[in-house]
């Protein structure tokens, strides 16, 4: 159904509509600390947009409105620009329906 925000924090974004889209990219973002895998921080910027993505414009909205806010915390924290702008072309190649595994470091473990 159709996804209406007033006011409601980033973490609540899918829960309040029922879907999975924020939860598509929590997880992506928890592999990533889990995997902790050097080189890996694209592909799972890619991965969790195009998870999010798969499940229709409300999923491509969400992943805009995370992909953007996590960029806009990690800048506060000191991500530097190239990175930040490295990070956000990983996460419109995922969203616009590409395939992550472009992004995909060698020997990141299948799990992931």
């Amino acid at each position: 159904g159709t996804l209406t925000v007033h006011n409601v924090g980033l973490s609540r974004i899918g829960w309040v509509s029922g879907s999975g889209r924020a939860w598509d990219m929590w997880r992506a973002y928890s592999d990533m600390r889990e995997a902790n895998y050097i080189n890996a921080d694209k592909y799972f910027h890619a991965r969790g947009n195009y998870d999010a993505a798969q499940r229709g414009p409300g999923g491509v909205w969400a992943a805009e409105k995370i992909s953007d806010a996590r960029e806009g915390i990690q800048k506060l924290m000191g991500h530097g620009a190239e990175d930040s702008l490295a990070d956000q072309a990983a996460n419109e190649w995922g969203r616009s329906g590409k395939d992550p595994n472009h992004f995909r470091p060698a020997g990141l473990p299948d799990k992931y």
